[in-house]
């Protein structure tokens, strides 16, 4: 069986038509038509029926390629891997916090750098367990904490302390001490953590009015100026004002991790280089 007939077969059933196969594959009509009588006549049977409404498959027409679309596409996948040489290609299993939405316009990137690589995302607040969960690459903030992870440093942010005027203009909002005085929000980091914010040289401890574990969340409060609160740079929205800029929070890191192995495959690697050059950008650093 011809496989290039066998792919005009295969696209002309998906468009519908043969012209309107012609014309997704740039070839002339007359092309598409002598190669799909080509394949009828190799297998010696009828696949489609060609009428005034289109193009519609036989029996044993919608068999074949109900049983051969998956399969070529298999084998025109491993032609293209073949032909690039970098070997970036396949299935990535990557972890990522909640609401890290500058990750989601890296992962398209990185895509089209690299058509041949799908992704697998995983999202949790939890440090996951990137063998058991089968993860290649965890995106954290902070430390590795684990001996058995190797971690690479992408980039590093500061948290802002944000509000919209018309909060600011109900709460006066001067001095580190004021944001005890105001409703304030907070991220919670655990079930029995208290909110604490470094701002500066000074620890305080505000009284929050909620307490979420979903930035988003923290964000659309804000919005509605029901609250003074804390969001990661690439989470702030035009609308808020930043608050107290010479009293900022400390320095959180970005690292990428993956396990300990002796040997790194050509597709994480890729990935994790792409994210230390793009990181800083995206993450406002």
């Amino acid at each position: 069986m011809d496989l290039n007939d066998l792919s005009m077969f295969i696209e002309a059933v998906r468009a519908g038509s043969l012209s309107a196969a012609a014309r997704r594959l740039g070839a002339p009509l007359a092309t598409v038509s002598r190669r799909v009588r080509a394949l009828e006549a190799q297998l010696d049977i009828r696949l489609v029926e060609r009428g005034r409404l289109g193009l519609k498959t036989t029996p044993a027409g919608q068999r074949l390629f109900e049983q051969a679309s998956p399969g070529l596409a298999q084998a025109q996948d491993s032609a293209r891997a073949v032909r690039d040489a970098s070997g970036i290609a396949g299935w990535l299993r990557v972890s990522l916090p909640p609401t890290f939405e500058p990750w989601w316009r890296l992962v398209s990137e990185f895509r089209a750098v690299h058509p041949l690589v799908k992704f697998d995302i995983f999202t949790s607040e939890r440090r996951v367990d990137l063998v058991a969960d089968g993860i290649d690459v965890a995106l954290r903030i902070g430390d590795v904490a684990r001996a058995d992870y190797v971690g690479r440093r992408l980039a590093s942010y500061r948290h802002q302390l944000v509000a919209t005027p018309a909060f600011l203009a109900r709460h006066r909002v001067a001095r580190v001490n004021d944001v005890l005085e105001v409703p304030c929000a907070g991220f919670r980091s655990g079930p029995d953590a208290v909110l604490a914010w470094r701002l500066g040289d000074r620890v305080v401890q505000p009284t929050p009015v909620l307490l979420a574990n979903d930035y988003a969340h923290l964000r659309a409060a804000a919005l509605a100026g029901e609250v003074l609160t804390e969001l990661p740079p690439f989470l702030v929205d035009a609308r808020l004002v930043r608050v107290l800029p010479r009293s900022p929070f400390p320095e959180v890191t970005v690292m990428a991790v993956v396990p300990e192995r002796r040997h790194t495959s050509a597709l994480v690697r890729a990935y994790i280089d792409f994210c230390v050059t793009r990181a800083p950008a995206l993450l406002g650093q």
